[in-house]
Order: structure tokens, then sequence, then C-alpha cells
């Protein structure tokens, strides 16, 4: 068992995130000594999994739902699968804009660096759109899809 105060470490969550997601009803099992919250690894587990939700762009309330499907047993197994492959879609498409912004600010780097480097963008320009180096030019390649 943890103390609240030791699981706010272990997640680097504020004390008060975790009283609010205890308020919101997160942890249904959660047990008390007194009035000391006394989490498991159950609740760990279930810190984890709001976590990821969250960082894949759920409010609370899309959680609380997530969990009030497993309260509900195996009946709501398709709905939490469904859940999960949208998060992991909406999650794989972030990833690919970033990676293509990404290529686009590796691209400009190289660009200023090469126009520092020359003086001017002369050179660059005579090798646009498809004459770049090979790594650059898929770089440049990626950016601009």
């Amino acid at each position: 068992m943890y103390t609240i105060g030791q699981v706010a470490d272990m997640f680097h969550l504020p004390i008060s995130t975790l009283r609010y997601y205890d308020k919101e009803g997160l942890f249904p099992n959660l047990e008390r000594k007194g009035n000391i919250r006394q989490f498991s690894d159950a609740e760990l587990e279930a810190i984890r999994v709001i976590e990821c939700l969250k960082k894949s762009g759920l409010e609370i309330k899309e959680i609380k739902q997530f969990f009030k499907w497993v309260s509900e047993g195996s009946s709501t197994y398709a709905n939490r699968k469904e859940l999960f492959e949208l998060r992991k879609k909406a999650v794989e498409e972030e990833i690919n804009a970033l990676e293509k912004t990404l290529a686009m600010l590796k691209f400009k780097c190289w660009y200023y660096e090469k126009a520092m480097a020359d003086g001017n963008e002369d050179k660059i320009n005579e090798m646009m759109p498809n004459k770049f180096p090979a790594e650059i030019q898929q770089l440049y390649d990626k950016a601009h899809i």
C-alpha cells in the first residue's frame, strides 16, 4: 500500500490531482485508514491508464465513462477496445504530424547552415525541389507531403 504522497512522487503528479481523481470516482475501491488514502497496485494501474488516456486527448468525463464500462464487466469489452483503437489512431496521426514537423525543422536547420556557409541561398535554390543530397531530400519530401 502507498500513501498519496508516495503515489504523487511516483507519477510526478500533484497530490491535488490524485484527490481530484478520487473525488471523480476513478478509484472506487480505494481503501482508507482513518482519513488517509491507501493506494494499492490496482489504483497505480488505474493512474497509468488515466494518464495514458489524458495524454491521448481524452477529458476526465470520457475517462470516467471508460471506468464505468470497466465496472460493468465483460459486456463492455467491445466499447473499451473501440475506445483504445480510436485513441491509438489519434495518437498515430499526431505522431505522423509531428514527424512531418520535425522533418521541416531539420530541413530548415540544414538549409540555413548551408546558406550561412555559402553566404547566400543561390545553391540551395538550384537544388529545389528534388536535387538535394539524399538525406536532405528525404527530409524535404517528408516535410512537403
